[in-house]
């Protein structure tokens, strides 16, 4: 289990943005939804192609290559292509700064 790993000061990510921060050789996108915080990772997995960017549905992020969404609270795979479900990490708010990490 590796540190806790900082994405942003929570002033300077607005709703509906997002940040693509690293924990080791894993990207992590933290998205800000109506002020609450998810972390998921930022890897399809329908093609390991990057969700980050990926437009915004509400609490779905949709890959950007072929479609397939993901519930960012759960990682849940939503629709085709993609049947596997994501990673999802923990996120904490501490002293006005967004952290989170590769928990597995």
């Amino acid at each position: 289990m590796s540190d806790w790993i900082r994405v942003e000061a929570v002033e300077a990510l607005l709703p509906s943005e997002f940040r693509v921060v690293w924990d080791g050789d894993t990207a992590i996108a933290v998205y800000n939804i109506d002020g609450d915080y998810y972390a998921v990772e930022d890897r399809c997995s329908h093609d390991d192609g990057e969700l980050a960017g990926g437009e915004l549905h509400g609490h779905e992020v949709e890959c950007p290559r072929h479609g397939a969404r993901f519930d960012v609270r759960n990682g849940e795979a939503l629709c085709a292509p993609a049947y596997e479900p994501i990673a999802k990490f923990p996120v904490r708010v501490e002293d006005g700064v967004i952290w989170t990490r590769d928990d597995r």
